[in-house]
């Protein structure tokens, strides 16, 4: 298939794009710099220099490639700015789902998050109602809008990806939790955490380009308090 990556230099991005080189596919992916797009050309795949923001640069983008199919990878998240990820869910999404529309693709994978239900003390399916808490609110704007927006498209899936784990993450060596660790401003708990490595995480968005329909958590098999997982972490990385 046609398929096109929005966000391939990102910590799941550049793992998916050799992925789906690999089954067959035909593939693009977009940087906002032009270094990006050298990255994605170097990984044989096509790059293209596109800013989610820009409507016209991301009409210009699907004109020139006319996908079949959009995988939704695009954060901004690299500098911890969330207002600007929760903008970049709503206006960029918008932006890829009316390009993507104008030129027929049919299908759009997306990034998304799984902790957004109400609390409880149980694992959350799919089916628990979303967190409405009014300290919630922004983060909850962004990922509404963003899981809307990829439902214009004819066929859509959701992924609602854990926290996510392995290189190019937050919580890599030497990224930010073991910075956190370091200067002792992160305190374990018994609050729980359901987590996905990010080579797991580009699999999922690889077979979902067969998945129907469907808005699905993308986690590991063995959620932990922070009491457990935070404490192995800081041994791993020799952190207090």
């Amino acid at each position: 298939m046609r398929v096109l990556v929005a966000g391939a230099t990102g910590a799941i991005g550049r793992l998916l794009v050799p992925m789906l080189l690999a089954d067959g596919h035909e593939v693009a992916g977009t940087s906002r710099s032009a270094e990006g797009v050298k990255a994605v050309d170097a990984r044989g795949a096509r790059g293209i220099q596109m800013d989610a923001l820009d409507a016209e640069s991301v009409n210009a983008a699907f004109q020139a490639y006319r996908p079949e199919i959009i995988v939704h990878q695009l954060t901004a998240l690299g500098e911890r700015d969330f207002a600007a990820n929760s903008r970049l869910r709503i206006e960029g999404t918008r932006h890829l789902a009316d390009a993507a529309l104008e030129v027929g693709a049919r299908k759009m994978v997306a990034q998304s998050i799984s902790w957004v239900y109400e609390a409880g003390d149980t694992p959350a399916a799919e089916t628990v109602p979303l967190d409405e808490s009014p300290e919630r609110s922004r983060m909850m704007a962004g990922v509404k809008a963003l899981e809307a927006e990829s439902a214009r498209l004819p066929e859509h899936v959701v992924l609602r990806y854990g926290l996510l784990y392995g290189p190019g993450t937050w919580h890599e060596r030497g990224g930010y939790v073991a910075r956190q660790l370091r200067e002792h401003a992160i305190t374990a708990n018994d609050g729980v955490s359901s987590f996905i490595h990010v080579e797991d995480a580009a699999r999922a968005a690889v077979a979902a380009l067969e998945w129907p329909n469907a808005t699905v958590n993308i986690v590991d098999d063995d959620p932990a308090p922070s009491r457990e997982w935070l404490t192995a972490l800081a041994a791993a990385f020799g952190e207090p």
